[in-house]
């Protein structure tokens, strides 16, 4: 079920969405929801330079692997 929801923004705020809202054929509130789902769509996920220094650090590749079994072979114990 749709919610409805309250947003204040100032004068040129909500210029600036208004233009972008309509500039994509969109309605205000479909813009901002859209806006809103991609920002934390691509924010959940690593992007390429971050992958990248994650496959370079061999000590985080090393410990990640050593986490990898561990919990495969069911040590230690989940803390809360």
């Amino acid at each position: 079920m749709s919610k409805t929801v309250t947003l204040r923004l100032n004068d040129d705020t909500y210029a600036k969405f208004r233009a972008f809202a309509k500039s994509d054929n969109r309605s205000l509130s479909n813009f901002i929801e859209t806006s809103a789902l991609r920002y934390i769509s691509e924010s959940e996920y690593i992007d390429e330079f971050e992958m990248a220094d994650i496959d370079s650090n061999i000590e985080l590749q090393a410990s990640l692997k050593r986490a990898f079994s561990d919990a495969k072979s069911k040590k230690g114990s989940l803390i809360k």
